[in-house]
């Protein structure tokens, strides 16, 4: 029992995709190179013909919060994380002209409000999209981008920059802790959305 509800958590919130041609992929914001890494693979494979990374900085800090692994490579001056994201995109080797701006965001559903901004002032009609996150922010990013894409279909595929995955969550307290901190944020943040949808 104890095991089968562990196994329905980790379904719930690592979610993965295999990708496919798509209409463009999204890099939510963040401090780590690993999810702007992955996206490049995918580009340089062909899986989508544009970018588009997102993100501010965080809302509880008020600036970049730095680059958080690889420093010694991306070692810019970045004021947003779209600078730093956009930094390992072209150095990973996608064209300046296939990375789309979104520079507001400063948290993760405002990475998907202000990216629909963006695909809409663009022109992109998004029938499917490949989504690039971390592993176990996996649930949460789709269900917002979701929510702001409700005719799109996506395909999550994750990147792992802190060694949590769903093989491992359990045994570190650092995976206890990051996973049960999604399920807790999902479900806060989700009633306090519906409840002001329905004001």
């Amino acid at each position: 029992m104890y095991n089968e509800f562990l196994g329905q958590i980790e379904d719930f919130i690592f979610v993965e995709d295999k990708p496919e041609k798509s209409d463009i992929i999204f890099v939510p914001g963040n401090g780590f190179p690993e999810m702007a890494e992955l996206a490049a693979r995918l580009y340089g494979n062909g899986y989508a013909p544009c970018v588009l990374p997102s993100g501010k900085y965080s809302v509880t800090l008020g600036k970049f919060s730095g680059v958080q692994s690889e420093k010694a490579y991306y070692n810019g001056t970045y004021h947003t994380e779209w600078e730093f994201l956009k930094d390992v995109l072209v150095k990973n080797g996608v064209p300046e002209t296939a990375v789309l701006k979104e520079n507001q965001a400063t948290f993760t559903y405002e990475n998907a409000i202000f990216s629909r901004k963006v695909t809409d002032q663009a022109g992109i009609d998004v029938k499917k999209a490949i989504l690039c996150c971390k592993t176990y922010h996996a649930r949460r990013s789709l269900m917002y981008y979701q929510l702001l894409y409700p005719e799109t279909q996506f395909l999550v595929c994750p990147a792992c920059p802190d060694g949590i995955t769903r093989e491992n969550w359990r045994e570190t307290k650092e995976g206890v802790d990051a996973v049960a901190g999604e399920v807790d944020r999902i479900i806060k943040q989700f009633l306090l959305m519906m409840d002001d949808k329905e004001r």
